[in-house]
Order: structure tokens, then sequence, then C-alpha cells
């Protein structure tokens, strides 16, 4: 239909331009609505409640026997409703309809999901399994001292620039989220990987991105992901683990060592502290001695 068509164009266009969502983000986000209006087979407009429903139930069947369980289905709902009901409201801005449908929809209930994290002893097991004899091998330790040492998300991880070292003054700075900036501590043995990798890369690439792919271009996020795969399995490490593996890791092991949730959130660049609160659980032992050493009964004279 060449009025969904329009619609979706335009709805891809505001989420970039006024909302300022990333490329991957709105891309995500316009599937989602193209998909479901393909599926509902009329217009935008003419979508109710029960059309929403009964594509949801549909979706919920589909991954029911998906190995991850009924978990992965509650959250691929609650994401698809979220995309319809940000769909629907850009529809109302724009006056051409004055109800969402999503309303009479409620959102699955979730529980809290935390990932896979690893020890210290594993993240220095996984560091030491790299082969820095080549170039590219100084690029993948650079990239997981980077990666950890920094607590980045992996596009940000990619995103970087020569331009955006600042190593004297112990600061890297990170594009995140919604293009928004913010300055990262860097320490030493991060920036000593990097530098090793500087040295060893090939001069004629002259790229003004940071690590690179044997060609000369941007390291893609599929490599880094197949990379550390690699890596944690030359560690002997038999933990299911990713890119966002190590920024929690790094966040859980900062918040145990003492560090400041507010500082924590700051570094991650987390809008909200409730998701820094997520990622960064505590194991209770050190969460017992943070509150008794603090809670005013329990100070000793």
């Amino acid at each position: 239909m060449e009025r969904n068509t329009k619609l979706c164009k335009d709805y891809s266009y505001y989420l970039k331009i006024e909302r300022a969502m990333s490329p991957n983000t709105v891309a995500a986000y316009a599937s989602d609505i193209e998909t479901f209006l393909h599926w509902a087979g009329k217009e935008a407009e003419d979508v109710g409640s029960e059309d929403i429903l009964a594509y949801l139930a549909e979706k919920k069947v589909e991954k029911s026997g998906d190995s991850f369980g009924d978990s992965l289905a509650k959250s691929s709902q609650s994401r698809l409703l979220s995309s319809i009901k940000s769909f629907f409201n850009f529809l109302i801005t724009e006056g051409i309809i004055k109800e969402n449908p999503c309303d009479r929809v409620e959102f699955p209930k979730l529980g809290k999901y935390l990932p896979e994290i690893l020890s210290q002893d594993e993240v220095v097991a996984i560091l030491d399994s790299v082969d820095t004899g080549s170039w590219m091998g100084t690029r993948d330790r650079a990239m997981l001292e980077v990666l950890y040492g920094c607590g980045l998300r992996v596009s940000e991880l990619c995103a970087l620039t020569i331009g955006n070292l600042y190593f004297n003054d112990g600061f890297i700075r990170v594009i995140g989220k919604g293009d928004k900036e913010r300055l990262v501590p860097i320490g030493d043995p991060a920036i000593d990987a990097v530098n090793e990798y500087l040295q060893a890369r090939p001069l004629d690439f002259g790229s003004e991105f940071l690590f690179l792919n044997r060609n000369g271009a941007a390291i893609s996020r599929v490599s880094v992901f197949n990379m550390i795969k690699k890596q944690a399995m030359l560690a002997g490490v038999a933990k299911n683990i990713s890119p966002h593996t190590f920024r929690h890791s790094f966040a859980t092991h900062l918040v145990e060592n003492g560090a400041d949730l507010r500082m924590v959130q700051e570094m991650l660049g987390h809008e909200s502290i409730l998701t820094t609160e997520i990622y960064t659980h505590l194991d209770s032992s050190t969460w017992q001695k943070n509150i008794l050493e603090h809670h005013p009964r329990c100070k000793k004279d």
C-alpha cells in the first residue's frame, strides 16, 4: 500500500531527525512497522488494538520453539509493541489518528535480565590469549583492552577515530546513542595496547578510524563479535559471551570495587540510573558490607 510506504518513510525521517536516534535503531523500528503493516493488510489508520494483539500472539507462537525460551518471546513482544506504539504516537502528532490503538494493549511483564559476566581472571585470560605477533593481533588486544577498560558499546568501539584519543589527558571521546558525546577515562594498559597497535598498523591505510580490518576499512561489529568468541575459546572460557559482556563485566567490577554508581552511570552513558543498577548487580557480601559500613545505626564509636 503506497500510503503505508510513505508513512513509514516519514516515520523513519522523524526518528532520525527529531528523535536523533541512531541509524541502527531507526532501521530496526522501521522494519518492525513495515512487517506489521504488511501482515495487517490494511491502512495504518484503520489498525485496531485487536490487530496488534493478534500479531503479538502470532509472534509469540513463532518464538515459543526458540531455545532461549519464553523470556525471549516476552522481550520480543515488548520490543515490537514499543515500535508499534511509537509509530502510532507519530501518527497522532501528524493528526492522522486521534487515539493510539496500543493504549489498550498491555506490555508483557519482564523479569530483570542479568547477562553473563566474566571474572577478572577470565578477562585477563582472554586478553593473554591474543597472539600479538601480527598487526591484527595487536589490534585485537587493543580492542579488548579498550572494550573492557572503558566499558564501551561495540558500536562505540568501532566508531572510534584517532582524533577521539586524548591520551595525554587520560580520556577518549565517545559518540554514544543519539549522537551524544561523553568523555571516558582510559587507563595505562589500554593506552599502551593502543599505542602498540598504532605503531604496528600499516602506514598506507591512512584511515581516520582507529580500529581497521585487513582492507583498511573500519572494523565491523560482527568482526569484533567473532574475534571475542575465538579468543574466549582459546582462553578456555566456556561462557556464552559477546562484546557487551565486557561492558557489563567492567561495570560490575567497578561497583564491586567501590565505585560510585552515579559515576559509573556517566561513564557508561546511561540516561537512567535504573539501567546502571540492573547492569551492575552486586554479590550479596559486597552489598551487605557497603550498607553496614555506612548505616547510621551500625557505626561504632
